[in-house]
């Protein structure tokens, strides 16, 4: 009998219940936005849509991108403000006086180095990057499906009214897509800064995101 520790569930746990409860609220979005899109739609003179029609909207775009797009400027800033900034005491932060492991030059000759490290030039530098590049593609992205969704559902509701659309200038440049995206950034930089800080004085025992429990308020880094 395979002992648990060894199962591919228990080895990968973390990713499968943080994908599975993405595509649970994921659906749930989709579900509840299609029902207040059609709402919308009612009270503007419209006809009500389908389902998977509601998906190719840009009501379902918007929504779901504007909130992609946060989340990904989130780590995109976290990975790359933490090679050089640092918060005394905080688990999130590097030491600001010992060198730190994920400082050290790639080893080649390590056991179990990835192909870039192995291969080294262009390939190592830009393996050396890799993670924040992924962010940044990502965010740029995400925050693009926003603007397309807002645009177009904005337009749709300017039709509805019997006005004329709007060029995507004209739309930019009110603050409506702007308000949009300023409420999501600014409640991720809030997430940000409280576990840097908290994580000062609070622990969680058996948290990778923790420091120990008995580790003092200046101990900086996970430890």
């Amino acid at each position: 009998m395979k002992n648990k520790k060894q199962s591919f569930f228990y080895r990968n746990s973390l990713s499968i219940v943080f994908i599975a409860l993405f595509f649970l609220a994921f659906g749930a979005q989709a579900f509840f936005g299609w029902r207040e899109h059609n709402d919308e739609l009612k009270e503007l003179g419209g006809q009500e849509i389908g389902f998977f029609a509601y998906l190719e909207t840009g009501h379902f775009f918007s929504a779901t991108c504007e909130n992609f797009q946060s989340e990904f400027l989130q780590m995109a800033l976290y990975v790359m403000l933490t090679i050089s900034l640092r918060q005394v005491g905080s688990a999130e932060s590097k030491d600001p006086e010992k060198p730190e492991q994920v400082d050290r030059m790639p080893d080649p000759g390590r056991e179990g180095a990835p192909g870039p490290v192995r291969k080294g030039g262009w390939r190592l530098t830009l393996y050396q990057h890799s993670l924040s590049i992924a962010f940044i593609i990502l965010f740029m992205l995400s925050w693009a499906g926003h603007l397309y969704g807002s645009f177009n559902d904005a337009n749709l509701q300017e039709s509805l009214r019997g006005r004329a659309e709007k060029s995507l200038i004209d739309f930019i440049a009110e603050p409506q897509f702007w308000f949009e995206t300023f409420q999501n950034w600014q409640s991720e930089f809030l997430s940000v800064a409280s576990i840097v800080l908290l994580t000062i004085f609070l622990r969680q025992k058996g948290s990778p995101e923790s420091k120990p429990v008995d580790a003092a308020h200046t101990e900086t880094g996970k430890g």
